[in-house]
């Protein structure tokens, strides 16, 4: 079965560089869950509004329903899915889905956002990303990654762990 997988984490934890290679190296699509958003919580975030639940459920139902078409496929999808309401919406709709969460001390993340060009998030959403996140709870179905090292360890880690479970 090819694997459905959700690369997690608050805004600068390189959910899209990290989900890019790993779904390179396990050969199967990926998406960037900000181009699901709708355009209404595009145009929130990028003037510094951060979005409630109610933005975000349509957005969740989106990843959920994308990675269960993908079934055939595999998928890994970047999506922040910061508490575990939102992340069982996503189960939800796809009970296979592996959730890797990645994990930066709020200081570093802030630095990697201010290099960041052309993105709609702002830096200054960063702090109420950290307020809304929930570890991954032991009961989930993923594991809990550091981004301290280069995006190819990690994507290793991760693989080797995916392996193990």
């Amino acid at each position: 079965m090819k694997p459905l997988i959700v690369v997690a984490g608050v805004s600068g934890s390189g959910k899209s560089t990290i989900g890019i290679e790993l779904a390179a190296r396990l050969g199967v699509p990926f998406i960037d869950g900000d181009e699901l958003h709708p355009d209404s919580n595009v145009q929130k975030m990028a003037i510094g509004i951060p979005l409630d639940d109610e933005d975000r459920w349509p957005w969740l139902w989106r990843v959920g329903n994308s990675l269960r078409e993908a079934e055939g496929t595999g998928l890994v999808i970047a999506c922040s899915a910061l508490t575990r309401s939102y992340r069982q919406i996503i189960l939800d709709a796809e009970s296979r889905t592996r959730f890797v969460m990645l994990e930066g001390s709020p200081e570093l993340l802030a630095r990697r956002l201010k290099k960041r060009k052309g993105h709609f998030m702002p830096p200054t959403l960063l702090g109420s990303q950290f307020e809304t996140l929930e570890e991954l709870a032991p009961t989930e179905p993923g594991f809990t990654v550091s981004v301290t090292d280069s995006p190819t360890e990690i994507v290793d880690e991760i693989i080797e762990r995916l392996q193990a479970m």
